[in-house]
């Protein structure tokens, strides 16, 4: 039995730089604030929980001063900022550079926007990186997941769409063009496709890693919306393939007379979890 671990999972760049940015101050103070989950995978913020790293909600960070937090990368809105600016708190930015930059395409094609006009964006609505990205133009976007919340939307005057950068690309591109159909002239639509790029060239590649296995095994969080999108497309390829969170999980799946086993994972999915599942494989088979 051969166990491959896909070479191109693991974590993005954005993730990559906001745990090691929480790493460097515990490292040097033991201790450290996050401002919600630094990632979406349980395991992670487990292992970072260990080393000295409290995860606080948005109504805790609101009543702290004189301390340092940090920001993971998903984005904050600006209330966070003016907020910790008035009470002393120390910020280490973790926002991933990719969303910093949507946060500001956001802001100003609102600000460019015509009164009457309407702002979408394709997310979740309570999803981190959908409320920072809100917060940016005082929480007036319009946040659809499907066709059906596109039904309130005036097609007559103009319109911007965004989305979030782990949603779907391919529901992204159906939902433009529900509304390419429905805005009463082209002129009045402008539309960005904002998913990022790690996510977007992660799923054709992993289509065909888990075309070439017996069983694919994936590894993410289950809050983890790029777990999902991904997931999706490994299912859509490999019908034999499972999602789980923890190498534990490897005990419910039969391999046996299976001779190819792959495992990969999300952005949000550290590597060395992947080695951990590869290796309780191992152990199985020759157990």
């Amino acid at each position: 039995m051969e166990v491959i671990i896909d070479p191109k999972s693991g974590f993005c760049f954005g993730v990559n730089k906001a745990i090691g940015l929480a790493e460097e101050e515990l490292s040097r103070k033991g201790s450290l604030f996050c401002l919600g989950d630094i990632v979406h995978n349980e395991q992670e913020v487990e292992r970072l929980a260990n080393l000295g790293l409290k995860v606080i909600s948005r109504d805790d960070f609101f009543t702290l001063q004189n301390c340092t937090v940090l920001l993971r990368a998903h984005g904050e809105p600006p209330e966070v900022f003016k907020y910790a600016q008035k009470n002393k708190i120390n910020l280490i930015d973790g926002t991933c550079p990719v969303v910093t930059k949507l946060q500001q395409k956001v802001k100003l094609s609102h600000d460019l926007l015509p009164k009457e006009g309407t702002l979408v964006i394709f997310g979740k609505p309570n999803h981190p990186e959908v409320v920072g990205l809100n917060g940016q133009i005082d929480y007036k976007a319009h946040v659809v997941q499907n066709k059906e919340d596109l039904l309130s939307i005036d097609y007559s005057k103009p319109l911007v769409l965004y989305s979030q950068t782990t949603m779907s690309r391919e529901k992204y591109w159906e939902l433009k063009m529900e509304i390419e159909e429905r805005i009463h002239s082209p002129e009045l639509l402008d539309a960005y496709d904002t998913i990022c790029g790690q996510v977007a060239n992660r799923a054709p590649w992993l289509k065909k890693f888990s075309k070439g296995v017996d069983i694919l095994v994936f590894v993410g969080g289950r809050k983890s919306s790029n777990s999902q999108v991904l997931f999706a497309h490994c299912k859509a390829a490999n019908a034999n393939s499972f999602f789980i969170t923890n190498p534990d999980e490897t005990e419910k799946i039969s391999f046996e007379n299976i001779n190819r086993i792959g495992v990969c994972g999300a952005t949000s999915t550290p590597r060395w979890l992947l080695e951990q599942v590869a290796n309780a494989i191992k152990n199985r088979a020759n157990g």
